[in-house]
């Protein structure tokens, strides 16, 4: 008799399970930061090419929390594989 599992396993070695509390594994943080760390460098790049052109300070910092929080929004969404049962 054979045995079915409920989790789905591409063969990666990451299921959906990995990234959820109480799962059989941890979140993939490693992964989160990858996905995230080059959009945050973009942003953090056009603070200082505002910065640079000599534009007033307050204008390149008033971009500097929503920079700051999509890339943790993203961390969060991709560390916690919060989308990856609607795929």
């Amino acid at each position: 008799m054979a045995t079915t599992s409920s989790r789905r396993d591409d063969g990666d070695g990451d299921t959906p399970e990995s990234g959820v509390p109480g799962g059989d594994g941890s979140p993939n943080r490693k992964r989160a930061l990858l996905a995230v760390a080059p959009f945050l460098a973009i942003g953090l790049a056009d603070v200082v090419l505002l910065l640079g052109w000599g534009i007033e300070p307050l204008w390149a910092f008033a971009i500097l929390p929503p920079i700051l929080f999509c890339s943790v929004l993203a961390w969060i969404v991709f560390s916690t594989d919060f989308l990856a049962d609607r795929t």
